[in-house]
């Protein structure tokens, strides 16, 4: 991107406003490490006006009352400018952290678009009310929206991770403060141009960029009535521990160290061409990123050296150049910790198949190269602890058993996928791992089933009728005996 992007208004009730404060968030590129965009900062005086708009809307507003056909009918507009306007999104992205353009128009553009749509689907098939027979006589049961709804983005697929988030959340009902990453504000100033274009009412939805800080202040508001965050175990904990304090419901969608398990019978070649773009998929910036290969030991050098040879192969340059596959990572702070990670493989005795380092091809930027690590303990703790960067781990098992032990042996569990011949075995497999989502054969996240982990990998889920219901309370009246009314 040649031209610097400046706003210098927030996006409060759905209109542009001055900021109450004169801090700013720089943007910088992570190819160029210059200056690429200017925000402003978000203050805690900007929280309390998003969510006053927020509650102003919620409780004597249109929108928690408008029919079902009208909140799809405005989402729809939202899905159809998003895909319009894909090949926009997709470089303003890839500017902001580094992801290979190639990926954002997949994942980050049109990937959002598809959260939106599969969003609109579950809305229009599920059950809002319904007749039940109770124990002491007739009940009804309804599903109502939650209110005010706090949702945290990370910057890895901020507009996929947004989708996820509103989509069920308005069409439900809800009205939405929704709280970018300080990495990568842009995108989120051209999802406000497109909300506002598609007609959503006054105060429904308000966009602040900000630090953890300002974070918090808005998980804690006693305005918000649900929280719905994604990004790293610590700070998954930390909104827990403020939400509680007012019993602000949450939703944790948090880290990974998932598996993907080649078993002997496997189609190596499938095997690797199947693993190898979800493993170092985003940068290996991705929660959900294959980032341990469970090998059998009597294929282990065959199966080390064919991805060794893959992960070199991939091309490494500007994220907003097509033909790269992996970019810069979004900051010099996770380019460090990708080194130093990969220092301290190399102590605990596990061996550099490949990369290792900075590219040398790269002069600026905060790069650092596909990385396979062989002999690779599960005790070690670069197989126990999310690196975030193109850094992956190649283990060796014995039996079929030991590899289950390794899969589940891990604090995440939020994905992982299974390599056979026998497709019903692999399930059977899938059913022993503890993971919120599988894949047998194959690797997806499909937007209408439900999304989340295990373990240190989350609470809740997001996507499907499970993630819609989230954004909902659920109402039990109790009827008298001979009423026949019909639920609405």
């Amino acid at each position: 991107m040649d031209d610097l992007i400046e706003h210098g208004q927030l996006f409060i009730g759905g209109a542009l406003a001055d900021p109450a404060g004169t801090d700013v968030i720089e943007v910088v590129s992570p190819h160029t490490e210059e200056v690429i965009g200017r925000v402003p900062h978000a203050s805690r005086a900007d929280v309390d006006r998003a969510v006053a708009a927020a509650r102003t809307a919620f409780d004597e507003g249109p929108w928690a009352r408008t029919g079902l056909d009208e909140r799809i009918a405005v989402v729809t507009r939202v899905k159809d400018a998003i895909a319009a306007r894909h090949e926009e999104i997709a470089r303003v992205i890839s500017a902001q952290n580094g992801s290979p353009y190639s990926w954002s128009v997949l994942a980050q553009a049109l990937g959002a678009m598809m959260v939106w749509d599969a969003a609109i689907t579950v809305a229009r098939d599920f059950v809002y009310e319904e007749r039940r027979a109770g124990a002491l006589g007739p009940l009804l049961v309804r599903r109502e929206p939650v209110g005010v709804v706090a949702a945290v983005v990370p910057w890895n697929v901020p507009q996929f991770v947004a989708a996820a988030k509103l989509a069920p959340a308005l069409l439900a009902g809800c009205s939405v403060i929704l709280k970018p990453s300080p990495e990568t504000p842009l995108d989120s100033y051209l999802l406000a141009e497109i909300v506002a274009e598609a007609g959503l009412p006054e105060g429904v939805l308000s966009i602040l960029p900000a630090d953890r800080e300002v974070s918090e202040y808005l998980v804690g508001h006693p305005g918000v009535d649900k929280v719905s965050f994604t990004g790293s175990v610590a700070a998954g904990k930390r909104v827990m521990e403020v939400a509680s304090r007012r019993l602000t419901r949450v939703t944790l969608e948090l880290g990974g160290k998932s598996a993907a398990v080649i078993l002997p019978d496997a189609d190596l070649e499938a095997a690797v061409t199947g693993i190898v773009p979800n493993a170092w998929m985003n940068n290996g910036q991705a929660c959900v990123a294959q980032t341990r290969i469970l090998a059998p030991r009597g294929q282990y050098d065959e199966i080390a050296e064919r991805f060794a040879a893959a992960a070199s192969a991939l091309v490494v340059g500007d994220p907003l150049d097509p033909a790269t596959q992996v970019g810069p990572l979004v900051a010099r702070r996770q380019q460090k910790r990708s080194l130093d990670y990969i220092a301290l493989g190399q102590r605990e005795g596990a061996k550099v198949l490949t990369g290792g380092g900075r590219p040398a091809a790269q002069e600026t930027g905060w790069y650092v190269e596909p990385t396979l690590f062989g002999d690779v303990r599960n005790d070690m703790r670069i197989a126990r602890e999310e690196i975030f960067g193109p850094v992956i781990c190649l283990l060796p098992y014995g039996d079929e058993e030991e590899a289950l032990r390794i899969a589940n042996d891990s604090d995440y569990g939020l994905s992982g996928s299974v390599w056979t011949a026998d497709t019903g075995h692999g399930v059977d497999f899938a059913r022993r791992v503890r993971t919120g989502t599988y894949s047998v054969n194959t690797f997806s996240l499909d937007m209408l089933g439900p999304f989340g982990g295990y373990k240190n990998s989350g609470l809740g889920r997001e996507f499907g009728p499970e993630g819609f219901s989230a954004y909902l309370e659920h109402k039990m009246i109790h009827l008298p005996q001979g009423w026949d009314g019909e639920p609405s």
